[in-house]
């Protein structure tokens, strides 16, 4: 375990000089490759400000709304026969659009359970094992200038159900009720 720990001590900071050491081997101006770099790294984030700024008032709008607690007293009956506990039903709408937004819901969960109950475990393994849907399409084709998503998001919404079902099986499994 020292090892492990060892390596992970040293990693980032080689592989930074790694970099500098083949940057210098290749005969290329490090520094400015790396400023050039970053200034298209500000271009980017130029570009996916708006969109950005739109998603985060969204989910405020959302959270603050109501809606996301309407929507999951609709979808709790729709998923009783499962016994999969509706005080998820809100994680896995809210990270569809937002982490951190998503992350705050986990926090409150784990205040109120724990992160050992049944609850908790569900929530973060359903954390890991869904994604972002609406943040990383909006982020990633608005950088590229993808107009038309096709099946993206129906794909997605599908994965993330599996992701969703795999999570509750798995914590069955692993941890039972």
């Amino acid at each position: 375990m020292a090892i492990l720990l060892g390596i992970s001590d040293w990693i980032i900071p080689l592989i930074m000089i790694g970099i500098v050491i083949y940057g210098l081997l290749k005969e290329v101006d490090v520094f400015e490759a790396f400023v050039e770099g970053a200034m298209d790294g500000l271009k980017v984030v130029v570009d996916i400000l708006p969109t950005l700024i739109g998603l985060l008032v969204a989910v405020g709008m959302l959270r603050a709304s109501g809606a996301l607690t309407g929507l999951s007293k609709l979808i709790a009956p729709l998923i009783s026969f499962s016994h999969f506990p509706p005080g998820t039903i809100p994680v896995v709408l809210l990270h569809s659009f937002s982490s951190s937004a998503a992350t705050g819901l986990i926090i409150d969960i784990f205040k109120t359970y724990g992160p050992d109950s049944f609850i908790g475990r569900l929530v973060s393994i359903i954390f890991s094992c869904t994604e972002t849907i609406f943040y990383t399409m909006s982020v990633y084709f608005m950088t590229i200038k993808v107009r038309k998503s096709r099946y993206t998001l129906s794909g997605a919404l599908v994965a993330t159900l599996a992701g969703v079902i795999a999570a509750y099986y798995l914590t069955l499994k692993f941890f039972g009720l």
